[in-house]
């Protein structure tokens, strides 16, 4: 293989577009002459931005601009244009395989057997029904592996400017963010992980702010308020909450000033580990749900699962409660991040 040109597409939640970014690292190690160009959901573009691994960001918006056959069809032509050789679908979809297919980009992979990849003739990597169980950022690297490159770092990247952490640390500042430490909770979780009540998260952020005089500032979205109301009636400081304040480029920004972030398995969580921030993370024990496959991509990360493994909650999928995880389990591991021995 000559000076490749390379599209990586990842067209799904902002935790799994966190866990496929090193497989650009992987690509520009082994080709560093290679264009290597990403295509993402509108909402996760900012995640790709200033990554030093890639030469452009693409986006594909079938409920939007590009939505309809029209809207199909310009991407075609759109991809046409930058003669990609090769491909890699880490989460095959219908549309992204017939789109890759019509572009004539010459080899495509992707992941599993679906009928719409033998329809498109994609070559396929097989995940083994997850057995044995891995990471999902190393299942990201099969398709790497399959073309040829090694794939033996699993380092997670997000890259901010020096503006941007200036802008980040006003932000907090004009929020009234001045006594250290900066700890960093997200109490929601997208309706996809297992996590605590709000009420659970309120009684940590209370211990937090009398054992640590922490600053605390909690991130969520806007639709996560009343979330986060319930929280707060458990505390007895007022925390600094930006949930639906920021857009996600402003969302890293904050995330990278902090001390510690804690949360469940989250995108934000995953944010925080490729910003080299130290991490507090709740897991449900699940091998499906389990940090083993989920977990940050960080030696700076502490993830706690319920002591006797899966609590009563689990099959309740998402729902699970983790009732099982004491509040002091928590502070004695935020407590190891602020103060390493």
């Amino acid at each position: 293989m000559g000076t490749p040109r390379i599209l990586v597409l990842r067209p799904d939640r902002v935790g799994d577009v966190v866990l496929s970014t090193p497989v650009v690292e992987a690509l520009r190690l082994r080709w560093p002459d290679a264009y290597i160009a990403v295509m993402a959901r509108p909402y996760t573009r900012d995640i790709w931005l200033e990554n030093p691994y890639i030469d452009q960001i693409l986006t594909d918006d079938p409920n939007g601009e590009n939505r309809g056959v029209s809207g199909f069809m310009r991407q075609i032509a759109r991809l046409r244009a930058h003669r990609f050789d090769t491909a890699l679908m880490l989460l095959p979809t219908p549309r992204m395989a017939w789109m890759l297919f019509l572009s004539g980009i010459p080899r495509r992979i992707g992941v599993g057997t679906k009928i719409y990849q033998f329809l498109t003739m994609t070559r396929s990597v097989s995940r083994n029904r997850y057995v044995p169980l891995r990471h999902e950022a190393d299942y990201c690297l099969d398709l790497v592996r399959r073309i040829g490159a090694p794939a033996d770092r699993w380092r997670a990247t997000i890259a901010l400017t020096e503006e941007e952490r200036r802008q980040a640390s006003e932000r907090l500042a004009a929020a009234g963010a001045v006594r250290r430490p900066w700890i960093g909770v997200h109490p929601g979780n997208g309706h996809s992980a297992p996590n605590w009540p709000p009420e659970r998260y309120g009684e940590l952020v209370r211990h937090l702010q009398r054992r640590f005089d922490a600053t605390v500032v909690v991130t969520g979205q806007e639709e996560e308020a009343e979330l986060i109301r319930r929280m707060n009636m458990e505390t007895e400081n007022r925390s600094i909450s930006f949930a639906g304040r920021l857009s996600l480029r402003q969302l890293i920004g904050v995330i990278g000033e902090m001390d510690v972030f804690f949360s469940s398995s989250t995108g934000p969580m995953h944010i925080a580990a490729a910003l080299r921030i130290p991490t507090v993370s709740l897991f449900c024990p699940l091998p499906v749900r389990s940090p083993q496959r989920w977990g940050p991509l960080s030696d700076r990360s502490i993830t706690i699962t319920p002591p006797d493994g899966p609590c009563a909650t689990c099959e309740r999928g998402p729902l699970c409660g983790l009732e099982e995880v004491g509040v002091d389990t928590v502070l004695a591991a935020v407590e190891r991040q602020l103060f390493p021995s």
